[in-house]
C-alpha cells in the first residue's frame, strides 16, 4: 500500500492527472479448495487513486489502504465482468481499464517439494521479451531489500525515461520517510543536479550588450557610423540613415509642440510605409511610446484602444482618417501637416530617455471580450536585437519589413535593421499572391526574412526557389510542420539556415528559437529550441516548482525581454506577470505563457500545447473568449463555442458552433456582418456551423472534441442536428 501510493505520487508528476487508475495482480487463491491446484489463477485489481486537493502523504496512504482493502474483498469478480459492466472506450492492443500494472510479490519464493506428489518446484527466470501494458512495475521483496523492475513499452518510453523515472521513484520515498505529514506537492523529486541543470546550466544565457541604451539613443549611433547607408527602401524611394533621421527629429520637434512627454502614449495608424517607420521614430524621439493601430481593425475596436490609452495625439494619413472613429485625440495627417513639420529643426532632440522607458504598447485578443495591451519598454527590445545568439544583424543584411505594425513580428524587422545598420525593404500595403511576395524577395536580395509559419510553408510548397538568397529564415507564430521544415532544410546550401522562433508579445516577440542547418535531424516535431540570449526559461507544475525533463509543464519566460506588464489592467498583471523565485536580481519577474511544453534531453524545448483556449492562427494570437463574447452580443444567438480546427493538415482554421435562441436558423452572413463590427478580419471564423445544442460531458460542460467538422464549403447543410443517441455520440467522437 505504502509502495503503491508513492507510486500514484510518481504518476501524477508526470502526467499532471490527480484521478489515477493502476492494475495489480492478485493470487486469487480464497477458496480452499485450490489451494492444492496447479493453474494460473490471478486476476487483475483495478486500484484507483484521487489526488486532488493536495493530501499529505499519509492521508493518501489511507486513502490506498482503504482502497486495497475493498479491492481485495471483491477479488472473487472476474476482471472481464467487470469490463463488460464499464463498457470503455476501446484502444487496439490496449488494456481498457488501465495501462499502467503494479505488483508486489512478498510471499516467500523458496524452492520446495509439492506433498504427496513426487514434483519438486523450483524458479524457473523468464526474460521479458514484451509488456501486457504501457508500463509494469514488479516489486519483490527479501529478507533486506525490495527490488524494483521496470518493463516498458518501447514505442512509448526510451530507457533514460524509465531510468529517470526510477531515480524519481526513489527520490519521492526517501521524501516520503523524511516527512509523511508533508503535501503530496511538497515532497521531493529532482536531485539537486537535476535542478541545478535546468534552472541554471540552460539558463546560461547572459551576454553583454548596451543593456543601458535607448532605442533611440543606439540609432543615432548608428546614424553617426553610416549616414549615407541606404536604411529605407520603399518602391523607388531609398532613405539613407542621415535624412530618416533628419525626416523623425523634424517629427519629433512637432510632436514636442503639440505637449507630447515622456512615455505618453501617441496612436499611430499608418499602413507599411517610409511615412510609417518615421511615424515610429519621431514618437520615440520626441519621448512618447508609439501604439500601432491596424487601418483595417473595425471602428469599435480602434475607438476602445484610442480610450484605454487616452490618446491625445494620432498619428495617420488623410487617406485613412476617413477609417478612424471619432476621438478627442489631435490627429496628424503626415502628409497634408508635412509642410509644418517640414518646418521644424532636422537636429537631434535633447530629450532623456532611458532603456526602462516604454517602447510601444501592443494590443492583442483579450479572453474577457475585450483586447489587451502589451506594455514593452526599450531595454526588452534592445535585449531582442543587440549582440543576441539566434540570428546575425549587421550593415550586410536586407531585411523584409512585411509584418502589419501592430503585430509585434515587426520589432525584429524594423529594429533588427536600424540598431545594426542593415538595409529594410518595405513590402507595399497590400497583401500579395505567393508569386507576387517570392519575387521581391529575389529581386530585392532579401537575406534575412521572417514569416508566419502558415506562409512559411505556403511559399515552401509554391515559391521554394525564390527562397534561395535567403541566408536566415525565421518562422514561427505556430507549430511548424516537419514536412515543410524538412523540405526546406534539403534545399539549403552552405551557412543558409532555417530558424523556428517562439515568443509573445509580452516577452519582446522571441523567448526562445532553434537553429537548423543542413543536415539537421527533425523528430516527430520541430522543437522550440533554447532561450535567447539574456532570456531564462522555466518549465513549471502548479506549485512553480520546475518538473524533470520530459514532463509536462507551463513555460514562464523570464530575462531582459519581459514586458512591464498590461496596460491599465492591474489585475491581470498580477495573475500573468509573477515573481521570478528562481533569479537574485530584485523585483525580477517571470511571464506565465499559457504554453504547455516539456525539456528534451540536450536543453531544448518542445512545445505541446495550450493550458487554455487561446490559439494562434496564421500567426495571430487569438482568445476564444473574446469571439464567443461578440457572439453572444447578437440578439438571435443563445449559445456559441468556437474552435480553432486543422481538419486538413496545415490549414487551421476559426469554426464557430451557434445555437439560435428561436426555431430559425441565424443566416451565416449576418453572423460574419455582426462579428466584422467589433472584430479584426483574422478573428472572424471561416465556417458557422448552426446546432439545435452542443453536446455536453457528463458534468455538463460543453464537450469540444464531439462538435462536428463543418460541411465543406460550397455544400448544403448550413443547419446541422448536433448528436443526439449514444451511436450517434460515438460517430461523432469518431
Amino acid at each position: 500500500m505504502t509502495l503503491l501510493a508513492a507510486f500514484d505520487v510518481l504518476l501524477q508528476r508526470y502526467t499532471g492527472q490527480d484521478d489515477l487508475v493502476v492494475g495489480s495482480p492478485i493470487a486469487n487463491r480464497t477458496r480452499e479448495e485450490l489451494e492444492e491446484l496447479i493453474g494460473f489463477f490471478v486476476n487483475s485489481l483495478v486500484m484507483r487513486a484521487d489526488l486532488s486537493g493536495d493530501p499529505s502523504f499519509v492521508e493518501l496512504l489511507a486513502q490506498a489502504r482503504q482502497g486495497a482493502l475493498s479491492a481485495y474483498q471483491h477479488q472473487d469478480l472476474p476482471f472481464e465482468r467487470l469490463v463488460e459492466e464499464l463498457e470503455p472506450e476501446r484502444e487496439l492492443n490496449r488494456n481498457p481499464i488501465f495501462q499502467v500494472m503494479f505488483a508486489v510479490q512478498n510471499a516467500p519464493e523458496k524452492a520446495s517439494a509439492a506433498s504427496g506428489t513426487g514434483l519438486t518446484i523450483g524458479n524457473f527466470p523468464l526474460k521479458a521479451e514484451t509488456t501486457r501494458f504501457d508500463l509494469e512495475i514488479h516489486i519483490t521483496e527479501d529478507a533486506d531489500h525490495l527490488h524494483v523492475s521496470w518493463l516498458y513499452a518501447t514505442d512509448l518510453f526510451d530507457r533514460s525515461t524509465i531510468e529517470q523515472m526510477a531515480r524519481h521513484y526513489v527520490r519521492l520515498l526517501e521524501g516520503i520517510v523524511e516527512g509523511p505529514q508533508k503535501r503530496i506537492s511538497e515532497l521531493p523529486m529532482l536531485s539537486e543536479e537535476e535542478r541545478r541543470q535546468v534552472l541554471r546550466e540552460w539558463n546560461a544565457t547572459g551576454v553583454q550588450y548596451p543593456r543601458d541604451a535607448s532605442v533611440v539613443g543606439l540609432f543615432e549611433e548608428q546614424v553617426r557610423k553610416s549616414p549615407n547607408a541606404v536604411a529605407l527602401v520603399f518602391g523607388e524611394e531609398r532613405i539613407s540613415y542621415g535624412e530618416l533621421n533628419e525626416r523623425a527629429n523634424r517629427l519629433a520637434h512637432y510632436l514636442r509642440e503639440l505637449g507630447v512627454q515622456r512615455e505618453e502614449l501617441v496612436g499611430l495608424c499608418l499602413e507599411r510605409s517610409i511615412e510609417m517607420v518615421v511615424g515610429v521614430l519621431g514618437i520615440l524621439k520626441a519621448g512618447g511610446a508609439y501604439v500601432p493601430m491596424d487601418p483595417q481593425y473595425p471602428k469599435p475596436r480602434l475607438a476602445f484602444m484610442l480610450k484605454d490609452i487616452e490618446a491625445r495625439v494620432l498619428l495617420t494619413t488623410s487617406g485613412l482618417r476617413a477609417q478612424l472613429p471619432v476621438s478627442e485625440a489631435q490627429v496628424v495627417c503626415l502628409d497634408t501637416d508635412a509642410g509644418k513639420i517640414e518646418k521644424q529643426s532636422g537636429e537631434d532632440l535633447g530629450v532623456e530617455r532611458g532603456p526602462r522607458d516604454l517602447a510601444y504598447i501592443i494590443y492583442t485578443s483579450g479572453s474577457t471580450g475585450e483586447p489587451k495591451g502589451s506594455s514593452v519598454e526599450q531595454r526588452s527590445i534592445v535585449r531582442l536585437v543587440k549582440n543576441t545568439n539566434y540570428v546575425q544583424l549587421g550593415p550586410e543584411e536586407v531585411l523584409l519589413q512585411f509584418a502589419p505594425i501592430s503585430f509585434d513580428a515587426s520589432t525584429l524587422e524594423l529594429w533588427g535593421s536600424l540598431l545594426n545598420g542593415a538595409r529594410l525593404e518595405i513590402f507595399p500595403p497590400h497583401t500579395p499572391t505567393l508569386e507576387e511576395l517570392g519575387g521581391f524577395i529575389e529581386e530585392r536580395g532579401v537575406t534575412t526574412l521572417w514569416l508566419t509559419a502558415a506562409l512559411f510553408q505556403q511559399m515552401v510548397d509554391h515559391q521554394l526557389e525564390r527562397l534561395k538568397g535567403v541566408r536566415q529564415m525565421l518562422a514561427g507564430g505556430e507549430a511548424l510542420s516537419v514536412p515543410h521544415v524538412k523540405k526546406y532544410l534539403g534545399s539549403l546550401t552552405g551557412d543558409r539556415r532555417l530558424i523556428n522562433g517562439y515568443g509573445p508579445t509580452e516577452n519582446t516577440t522571441f523567448t526562445c528559437c532553434h537553429v537548423m542547418g543542413k543536415g539537421s535531424e527533425i523528430g516527430r516535431s520541430v522543437p522550440i529550441g533554447k532561450p535567447i540570449a539574456n532570456t531564462r526559461v522555466y518549465v513549471l507544475d502548479e506549485r512553480r516548482e520546475p518538473v524533470p525533463v520530459g514532463v509536462a509543464g507551463e513555460l514562464y519566460a523570464g530575462g531582459d525581454g519581459v514586458a512591464r506588464g498590461y496596460h491599465r489592467r492591474a489585475e491581470l498583471t498580477a495573475e500573468k506577470f509573477v515573481p521570478d523565485p528562481f533569479s537574485e536580481e530584485r523585483g525580477a519577474r517571470l511571464y506565465r505563457t499559457g504554453d504547455v511544453v516539456r525539456w528534451l534531453r540536450d536543453g531544448t524545448i518542445e512545445f505541446l500545447g495550450r493550458a487554455d483556449t487561446q490559439v494562434k492562427v496564421r500567426g495571430f494570437r487569438i482568445e476564444l473568449g473574446e469571439i464567443e463574447a461578440a457572439l453572444a452580443s447578437h440578439p438571435a444567438v443563445r449559445e456559441a463555442v468556437v474552435l480553432a480546427r486543422e481538419d486538413s493538415p496545415g490549414e487551421k482554421r476559426l469554426v464557430a458552433y451557434v445555437v439560435a435562441g428561436g426555431a430559425k436558423p441565424i443566416p451565416r452572413e449576418e453572423l460574419r456582418a455582426c462579428l466584422k463590427e467589433r472584430l479584426p478580419e483574422y478573428m472572424v471564423p471561416s465556417a458557422f456551423v448552426m446546432l439545435d445544442g452542443l453536446p455536453l460531458t457528463p458534468n455538463g460542460k460543453v464537450d469540444r472534441k464531439k462538435l462536428p467538422s463543418p460541411a465543406p464549403t460550397g455544400s448544403s447543410g448550413d443547419h446541422l442536428r448536433g448528436p443526439q443517441t449514444q451511436l450517434e455520440l460515438q460517430l461523432t467522437a469518431i
